[in-house]
């Protein structure tokens, strides 16, 4: 803890974000530094609660509950408030693998279990990770890992979030590691399905480059299942590390489903970003909101992302169909009580920047598609909706039911699917004939991670469904732990 009364004595003080009109015009990261004072005053915040919840990452009613990688929030917090940088960021790796990305991309279920949060505005726990990480880099305090050789190879399949974390400890204690990606860059969904300007790729490329250094190795453009066998890898590697993700995009059952210009968020996002780095967009290989009315059926942080995006391109019109009610103002302390995750209305980027430019929210809820409709051509141009409510059936369970006469036609050139995913692609799990769960995930126990095939485990999205950035990192860093057990008896790994 910092200062007994802090939390009394200053208030809350997000960062700032570059005005909406401004940041549309290019793909760099919105949000603005923090001065040194206010970050000191922000430490100060955090007070003596006695139990730190923050530091929690438990399951609360569906969703989590503090931080699932267990950060020593307070400590760095009060580290921050005493200008102790290089201990504060010694503090923040003692947990994470990686907080230049949580700090960006992750909602900070921390704050919301924030026991200050309880009763006023919780600490700025992010922006505060933020800049320990960026001040960490900026001072060389960022170094290469460094361990006695093992002897042991590991092959980690995929560079996403679980696959980085994981291969970063199995590397820390002296592993010899190589990453398998398909694509032609590390970093999984967070270098191709998250936004540049939410999370500028050059921050990934950094810490590649520290890994790459640590020695290890990564293997782009090369599938595994289809370019390389799953089994060679089980046959040559003393051990293997699946952390694929989930990446089997959920669609939606509709007549015109088919049409030119329904695409799947994730390949629209994809499109645009590899465009971007390849060619600053100047190649044209990607899906062109640029003039058209675009319609995103979906909601969440892929939704926002393809709204900003769209944006960004130069679409005449976006809007975002939810079916779910639009969520309140404030937490619903009777259906929600603090310290699980506040299910409240939040106005994120891209929905700012939509304000910014058509005065209103692209959201629109409690609205199921009935049909797309196209032209003459096979091209999407209408999709027609319905509004819904939502009522028990005979189970009790919440089922949406049609309001009669609420139909409405929507004129759209460009729909958009952003409804999440249904679990991991079968190449891998069917070659390897592994177990599955109920939803089709590879089946392995949390904390043991170990699939239905000796020496090969299983991580993140892949091992447990679409879920949080943290939650990969996290699954990752705790595989790596029962690799380093299997393979050696026991693992420094905490």
């Amino acid at each position: 803890m910092g200062k007994t009364t802090g939390f009394l004595e200053y208030q809350r003080i997000d960062p700032k974000k570059r005005p909406p009109k401004e940041r549309i015009k290019d793909w760099n990261e919105i949000r603005l530094p923090q001065d040194p004072e206010t970050l000191k005053t922000q430490g100060a915040r955090c007070m003596d609660c006695g139990v730190p919840f923050c530091h929690g990452g438990v399951i609360l009613n569906g969703a989590a509950s503090g931080c699932p990688v267990h950060n020593l929030i307070p400590e760095w917090n009060g580290l921050v408030y005493k200008g102790q940088w290089k201990e504060a960021y010694r503090r923040l790796i003692r947990t994470t693998p990686f907080p230049e990305f949580t700090s960006r991309v992750c909602p900070a279920p921390c704050e919301g279990a924030c026991t200050e949060g309880y009763i006023m505005d919780p600490v700025t726990i992010n922006s505060i990770e933020y800049e320990i990480i960026e001040k960490a880099f900026a001072e060389g305090w960022v170094k290469p890992n460094q361990a006695k050789e093992t002897g042991k190879r590991v092959a980690v399949v995929g560079s996403g979030p679980a696959g980085l974390s994981a291969a970063y400890y199995l590397n820390a204690v002296g592993h010899d590691v190589t990453v398998y990606e398909r694509d032609d860059r590390a970093g999984g969904l967070m270098m191709y399905g998250i936004p540049n300007m939410k999370l500028e790729k050059r921050f990934i490329e950094r810490r590649l480059e520290s890994m790459k250094a640590s020695g290890i190795k990564f293997v782009f453009n090369t599938e595994i299942g289809r370019d390389i066998k799953a089994q060679e890898l089980v046959d040559q590697y003393d051990a293997v590390v699946l952390c694929a993700g989930a990446t089997k995009p959920r669609g939606l059952n509709v007549e015109g489903k088919d049409l030119k210009g329904v695409y799947y968020a994730v390949d629209f996002l994809k499109a645009t970003t590899k465009s971007l780095l390849d060619s600053s967009l100047k190649d044209g290989k990607y899906i062109s909101a640029k003039g058209k009315n675009v319609i995103i059926i979906g909601g969440g942080d892929t939704g926002t992302d393809c709204v900003a995006t769209s944006i960004r391109h130069g679409c005449a019109s976006v809007f975002q169909f939810e079916i779910m009610p639009e969520p309140p103002a404030k937490r619903i302390e009777q259906s929600n009580p603090w310290p699980e995750w506040p299910k409240k209305l939040k106005v994120d980027y891209g929905q700012e920047e939509a304000i910014s430019l058509y005065g209103k929210d692209p959201r629109n809820y409690l609205l199921s598609t009935k049909k797309i409709v196209g032209n003459e051509r096979g091209e999407v141009k209408e999709v027609h909706t319905v509004n819904v409510t939502w009522e028990k059936d005979a189970l009790g369970r919440f089922v949406p039911q049609e309001v009669p006469g609420s139909e409405k036609v929507w004129k759209a050139d460009l729909v958009l699917l952003a409804m999440g995913f249904l679990g991991p692609e079968d190449a891998i799990p069917e070659e390897l004939q592994l177990e599955r769960d109920p939803r089709s995930n590879v089946n392995a126990e949390y904390e043991v991670f170990e699939t239905s095939v000796e020496k090969v485990f299983a991580a993140g999205d892949m091992r447990r469904g679409q879920s949080l950035v943290v939650w990969a990192f996290q699954e990752g860093k705790l595989a790596a732990r029962e690799v380093d057990k299997y393979l050696m008896g026991k693992s420094l790994i905490k």
